[in-house]
């Protein structure tokens, strides 16, 4: 019987060393799970085309902190979530900019800008003619 006692106790005592384990396993990783994200729709009036989509998309794909970037090439907005400890809006709209665009009132990077491909530059405005009257 006391073989039984000292096997008993042993278990026991191994049971509750894997529920501490268990305990502060949940609860670092309910710690690290606790990451903070934001979300922004920035406007990209400069966003002309399909080539634009996919080159803000694939370059703020690399941005650190981004989570996830969609472009809409018809309401000219760019909708970006990031985790707030990593990177801001701030940056994020300086990093558009930096791929020739402008985020919001950030003004796009003008050597960026000039390296677009044509179909992604925004549209020459073409003069009004001024008719003058003779008399």
């Amino acid at each position: 019987m006391d073989n039984f006692r000292k096997d008993h106790k042993l278990l026991y005592m191994k049971q509750l060393q894997l529920s501490i384990i268990a305990l502060f396993g949940f609860a670092f990783t309910s710690f690290s799970q606790q990451k903070v994200i934001d979300k922004a729709v920035i406007k990209t009036p400069t966003v002309q085309c399909d080539m634009c989509k996919t080159r803000i998309e694939s370059y703020m794909a690399h941005q650190y902190g981004v989570t996830s970037v969609k472009v809409d090439i018809k309401k000219k907005t760019t909708t970006v979530t990031w985790i707030t400890d990593r990177t801001n809006i701030e940056v994020i709209k300086t990093t558009i900019a930096n791929a020739g665009y402008d985020a919001d009132d950030v003004t796009a990077d003008e050597t960026a800008y000039k390296k677009l491909p044509k179909c992604c530059k925004k549209p020459a405005e073409t003069p009004v003619p001024v008719t003058e009257k003779k008399g």
